[in-house]
């Protein structure tokens, strides 16, 4: 296989800096994700190699050895511990009075044929951790107030994945054993899904619980009385008091968002009032606030 340059697949150059590592990767996953892009081989490949280069260099160890050794950055721990034994052989043979070891052309045989069959130690070959993935999934809120099934395509595979109610945004998980393949028998990487919920609804949330904002009018503000407010699973009756002030502040226990992973817990509800002043008064509605303002007075 070709070597690819991570660098180049994401845009970047090599002073990048992890932030610019994650907005470019973020950027492409979106353009070339399977679900935008359906049955389009090349935007399939595309993706993979976006994915493979955002594993290599978002991780700082990683993208040293990538730097370091290239194509070979894997076998970067093996490699330093074969030269660490050899310079540890030649000190010793040196100290006996043998051979010197290696020479320069014949250590570089020996680093390519290390990485081009499998490092042999005694006889047998390393296992490898095959390459993790990455991938990103797009959401609205409504779709993460119940569990749900999805079925993925990552790489050209179908996983299906169980998402728990009450995920939130940003928050990544791993699917162990869904990676690339492993080298010599070693075991699958693993792919980690970023989860991206965008907010269409009326509410804001803050990690379990919900705020809303519910306009009175000013006649409903001062003689209080029944309020039908919309929650996020349905519509409950209020008593409004009398008066009512602006910026005033109800909880609905319970009402709020699903706790993630503990199941028929949910957060709370909090219901701001913001009292609308009428635009225009008529001359009755104007004689009568002048009443009531003497009544006030007296």
């Amino acid at each position: 296989m070709a070597f690819i340059d991570y660098y180049k697949v994401l845009g970047i150059d090599k002073t990048a800096s992890e932030a610019d590592i994650k907005k470019a990767y973020r950027k492409l996953a979106r353009k070339y994700h399977p679900d935008v892009n359906p049955n389009d081989k090349d935007a399939e490949i595309k993706f993979k190699q976006i994915n493979e280069a955002n594993e290599v260099l978002s991780k700082p160890e990683h993208r040293k050895k990538y730097d370091k050794y290239g194509e070979n950055w894997k076998h970067g721990d093996s490699y330093e511990q074969a030269q660490q034994q050899q310079n540890r052989s030649r000190q010793s043979h040196q100290q006996q009075g043998g051979f010197e070891g290696y020479g320069d052309a014949e250590y570089s045989d020996f680093f390519e044929s290390m990485f081009g069959g499998g490092f042999s130690q005694r006889g047998r070959q390393v296992k490898y951790k095959g390459q993790d993935f990455n991938a990103s999934l797009q959401l609205q809120l409504k779709d993460v107030y119940t569990s749900q099934q999805q079925v993925l395509t990552v790489n050209g595979k179908q996983i299906r994945l169980t998402i728990p109610a009450g995920i939130t945004n940003g928050q990544v998980i791993k699917i162990s054993g869904k990676g690339g393949p492993g080298t010599n028998g070693g075991p699958n990487g693993d792919l980690f899904i970023e989860f991206q919920i965008s907010n269409a609804t009326p509410f804001k949330r803050d990690g379990s619980n919900l705020y809303k904002t519910v306009d009175l009018n000013l006649y409903s503000a001062i003689l209080g009385g029944d309020l039908t407010v919309e929650t996020f699973d349905g519509k409950v009756k209020l008593n409004l008091k009398s008066p009512t002030q602006n910026g005033d502040q109800v909880k609905l226990k319970g009402k709020g968002f699903p706790v993630y992973k503990k199941e028929g817990q949910f957060g709370d509800l909090y219901i701001t009032y913001n009292i609308k002043m009428p635009e225009k008064l008529s001359d009755e509605e104007r004689q009568l606030f002048e009443t009531l303002e003497k009544l006030q007075q007296s």
